[in-house]
């Protein structure tokens, strides 16, 4: 039996979590503002390292921030950054954590809520990649993202940041021609 086609990001990855995430998860539409606020933070500690790192630590993430609660991540005082740079299960860098709970009360303050701003950028005309050569790290989208959440105080949001956040929610389809999760 021929194995199915998957994006070459997942680097040919055995590791079954990162599968299912593909799979199952990745470019698939994703609202609601707690649910959209977990991925802009989770993207922002992914940043320098491996996404596998991140999906290994998702649950103690998810444990330590509350859910991503907006509004309880958003009441976080210096004694929960402290507790969270203590925190093994999760990255341990303060500029994250910080940037984290800044988020968090930057979204509270915002109008119409995270998941509506975010999801004025969708680009469902985008074209299919081939190849993952065909994969921009930003576009037009992901920079005035970028550049409307920082003017509502974001941060750790830069266009190749915010275009990771677009792929993973589904604002765009990045899967490859012919990938087994393309057309789910």
């Amino acid at each position: 039996m021929t194995e199915p086609i998957r994006c070459t990001w997942t680097g040919m990855a055995t590791d079954p979590m990162y599968i299912a995430y593909h799979d199952e998860e990745w470019g698939r539409p994703l609202t609601g503002d707690d649910e959209v606020f977990e991925r802009v933070a989770l993207e922002a500690f992914q940043s320098g390292l491996s996404w596998l790192t991140i999906l290994r630590k998702r649950e103690n993430f998810r444990a330590a921030f509350d859910g991503f609660s907006i509004p309880k991540v958003a009441a976080y005082t210096e004694q929960d950054v402290e507790r969270l740079l203590g925190d093994a299960g999760i990255v341990r860098n303060r500029a994250k954590i910080e940037a984290a709970i800044n988020n968090a009360r930057a979204a509270m303050d915002l109008p119409d809520g995270l998941s509506d701003l975010v999801w004025r950028h969708a680009d469902p005309d985008a074209p299919v990649p081939r190849t993952m050569a065909d994969v921009p790290a930003t576009t037009p989208g992901s920079k005035a993202l970028a550049k409307e959440l920082k003017k509502h105080g974001f941060r750790f949001v830069g266009p190749t940041t915010a275009y990771a956040l677009m792929q993973a929610i589904g604002l765009v389809n990045d899967h490859i021609e012919g990938c087994v999760a393309r057309s789910r």
